[in-house]
């Protein structure tokens, strides 16, 4: 039978083991953060000192020094953009607006996503 003394015996053992399993499971993970925290500067040490390395030339060559329009493989630069969504966005062939013409213009034009008519909803009974 449980006596006064077995019951603190017992939540006192309990919160011990509780307290040291807590203790031991922060110094580990306290250590796993600051190995990663280290890992990540040494990382980000790396990629900066290869960014800017001494071999960078301090002032920009030309373009017959650097062999003319050839872009490093023996062929001429590419000039179309089809792998490029951002380049072909703006040349978009068929713009759904035109450019406002005076400044009053420019406030109430909307964009050409938006609907030229705000919505509206139904009114009246939704449940017949």
């Amino acid at each position: 039978m449980n006596t006064i003394k077995s019951f603190w015996m017992g939540w006192g053992s309990l919160c011990l083991a509780g307290a040291g399993a807590y203790y031991f499971a922060k110094k580990s993970i306290n250590a796993d953060r600051t190995a990663r925290l280290e890992e990540s500067r040494r990382k980000k040490q790396m990629v900066d000192s290869l960014e800017y390395s001494s071999n960078v030339p301090s002032k920009p060559l030309s373009a017959s020094t650097m062999g003319g329009s050839a872009n490093g493989n023996g062929h001429p630069a590419r000039t179309d953009t089809a792998g490029s969504p951002s380049q072909e966005a703006s040349s978009d062939p068929a713009p759904t607006r035109h450019a406002p013409a005076t400044e009053g213009q420019q406030v109430l034009e909307k964009s050409k996503y938006e609907s030229s008519t705000p919505y509206r909803s139904p009114k009246g009974d939704r449940f017949s």
